[in-house]
């Protein structure tokens, strides 16, 4: 895998793990960053990214070798995971990512986290937890589409960290990432990799990111949008 940032981006830290920026992945994004995108196209496209994010994301897992026989009487020497994984998703925009890694790994559990940040200040508050019992024992890719100012990455790690999850044992995967966040999760969790699409230029007064999408939870869900981007 190479990793691949802008050019005017630098991280002391491991930097993030890109998608490959492709006509395809432009053209998605060109989407879901119009203001003027209908509900269903932005939930359809932004589904999409994600799906390629999932599986960029899993190819980082550890597997083991295994070899099996074929229905031609063939052997194919291929791979298996070698620890069981699951998912955690940061509620509530967490949530728009678990049916694409449910399509990908039908059988892996989805714990939850919910922190909400505090509209005036930015400050993320922890409220509650409900993860796999075996958590510790799994690789662990932890679900939220934006990675702003990092606070709430850093709850959401810190609360994996509290129930015995290593760090070298989880991926962050998000759909917009900015620099300042990065960094922040990183100084803090120098093992957890990042996996995202895009590296955003820089945060404006309201924490949120620019160019960026707006709130991706309000577009997601369809709240606190105009009429015209429903239709």
């Amino acid at each position: 895998m190479n990793i691949a940032t802008p050019p005017e981006v630098q991280f002391n830290h491991p930097a993030p793990y890109m998608l490959p920026k492709t006509k395809a992945l432009k053209a998605m994004h060109t989407i879901i960053r119009d203001k003027g995108a209908p509900h269903d196209v932005f939930v359809h496209t932004s589904r999409r990214i994600m799906r390629l994010l999932l599986e960029y994301a899993v190819d980082f897992l550890p597997h083991d070798n295994k070899t099996v026989e074929t229905p031609s009487g063939g052997r194919y020497k291929g791979y298996e995971p070698a620890l069981p994984v699951c998912g955690v998703s940061v509620l509530r925009a967490g949530d728009s990512m678990e049916s694409e890694l449910r399509a990908i790994l039908p059988s892996a559990p989805i714990g939850k986290i919910l922190i909400q940040r505090d509209k005036q200040t930015h400050k993320p508050k922890f409220f509650f937890a409900n993860l796999p019992q075996d958590i510790s024992d799994r690789f662990v890719l932890l679900l939220d589409p934006m990675l702003a100012t990092g606070g709430t990455a850093v709850e959401a790690l810190s609360t994996l960290q509290t129930h015995g999850v290593p760090q070298k044992n989880i991926i962050f995967v998000t759909l917009l990432s900015v620099a300042d966040g990065l960094r922040r999760v990183h100084s803090a969790f120098p093992e957890v990799r990042v996996v995202t699409s895009s590296i955003e230029e820089r945060l404006n007064d309201k924490a949120l990111m620019v160019p960026g999408i707006g709130d991706f939870g309000d577009r997601y869900f369809g709240t606190s949008v105009s009429p015209a981007a429903m239709s």
